[in-house]
């Protein structure tokens, strides 16, 4: 299945200037739900004591033993990822009832199991259960249910066949074809859903989080902000920020959030920004086996964003033949905006969202135009192509960062 670690961050305090100790988290995942419109209306302020969110939460309450049968006593060949805290199984249940089903039959899900020792694990477990419990949006994963029984603790989702938006873009073989640029577009709109939704008044949830690897992808490849560990209550009232523990990943971090913990929705649309970035290039927000000055996407790539005529150097040389330079030269500045260094000047998300729309609609009309002039022209298979198979999923493994408790 292939492991991808990426370097979580933490600081010891608000405002830290530095990142003083790093945690190693496995990257990938996959589920979700489906369609387009926002489902939930007003949400009720977010509860603070456990007992008060396992109550308020729309979620099943799953018994340990069930899911120990649904997951075959969480063999290890059901095993789907594994990381920080915990492991995640493949298991099935009943459609209606929800109790454990036999392997092959009714509908499968996939469980993550937490290590019994582990306290941070439980914290980022809470805050799944605080806001899937509350949300319900066509761009988030779609959470089933928990098990809180002794010391254990599993989430329970549905399990979507694509996997992460990280396997599709940086894995290789057979079963994860490079995404076509049509189907970037597509993924990079339904990621920048699921941030409005979060950050609209409904929500005022600052993501914290948001990498490729949290974006998941069902079997039509839309996109599900999935991990919601790190997630916070956006600032309320007058103030301007949430002061709170470095906690996220390296690369997509904002370097305001990493020098003073000053958490905003602003920090989100940075994060935004580098994965679209990744989206474009085909490369990984850092990668270390890349040359000298070229291991940092964000810097590496500036001085092309800001050049009309070498934003091509940035492209994914995969996608050639695909796109015209026009819209992919409002891609990415569409991406230069979004990792500005100075926050007030990156749009908000729901800025981002209509200019993609935008963009989609445009690359609907040059994708006809070019099939056009190109006539029965062969190109490089890519993902969406007919014919491309599911990839077994690759599941986000559980998440292994501090207990965030401001």
């Amino acid at each position: 299945m292939g492991i991808c670690f990426s370097a979580r961050i933490k600081a010891d305090t608000p405002a830290h200037t530095g990142v003083n100790s790093q945690y190693v988290s496995s990257d990938g995942y996959d589920m979700s739900l489906g369609s387009s419109k926002i489902s939930s209306t007003s949400v009720p302020p977010t509860p603070r004591t456990e007992g008060e969110i396992l109550q308020s939460s729309n979620l099943k309450s799953f018994s340990f033993s069930d899911l120990k049968v649904a997951t075959r006593n969480f063999r290890p060949d059901s095993v789907l990822g594994g990381g920080g805290f915990g492991s995640v199984f493949k298991g099935w249940i009943d459609e209606n009832s929800f109790t454990a089903a036999k392997p092959g039959t009714g509908m499968i899900i996939a469980v993550k199991k937490l290590h019994q020792e582990s306290y941070q694990g439980h914290r980022e477990w809470l805050a799944e259960v605080n806001y899937l419990g509350q949300f319900s949006h066509p761009n988030l994963v779609k959470l089933i249910g928990y098990c809180l029984e002794d010391d254990h603790r599993l989430l329970v989702y549905e399990f979507m066949p694509r996997g992460s938006l990280e396997n599709h873009l940086f894995r290789r073989g057979s079963y994860f074809q490079p995404l076509s640029w049509s189907l970037r577009l597509k993924v990079a709109l339904g990621a920048a859903k699921g941030l409005a939704f979060l950050h609209s008044a409904e929500a005022k949830v600052i993501y914290r989080d948001f990498k490729t690897s949290n974006v998941l992808l069902d079997a039509n490849y839309n996109a599900k902000l999935s991990d919601f560990g790190l997630a916070k209550d956006g600032p309320t009232g007058d103030k301007s920020h949430v002061s709170t523990r470095v906690m996220g990943t390296y690369g997509y971090a904002a370097p305001e959030y990493l020098a003073t913990g000053h958490l905003t929705a602003k920090s989100d649309v940075y994060s935004y920004g580098v994965v679209l970035l990744e989206i474009l290039s085909g490369r990984r927000a850092i990668d270390k086996n890349r040359p000298p000055g070229e291991h940092k996407l964000v810097e590496w790539s500036r001085p092309y964003l800001a050049n009309k005529r070498k934003v091509y150097r940035i492209m994914d040389n995969r996608l050639e033949g695909q796109y015209t330079m026009d819209v992919a030269q409002k891609v990415a500045n569409l991406a230069s905006r979004c990792i500005s260094l100075e926050p007030r000047l990156r749009p908000k998300m729901e800025e981002i969202v209509k200019e993609l729309e935008q963009l989609q609609d445009s690359n609907n009309m040059d994708n006809n135009h070019i099939k056009t002039q190109n006539g029965s022209r062969q190109r490089r298979r890519s993902a969406g192509d007919a014919g491309n198979k599911i990839a077994n999923a690759a599941y986000p493994r559980p998440s292994a960062s501090p207990p965030h408790s401001k």
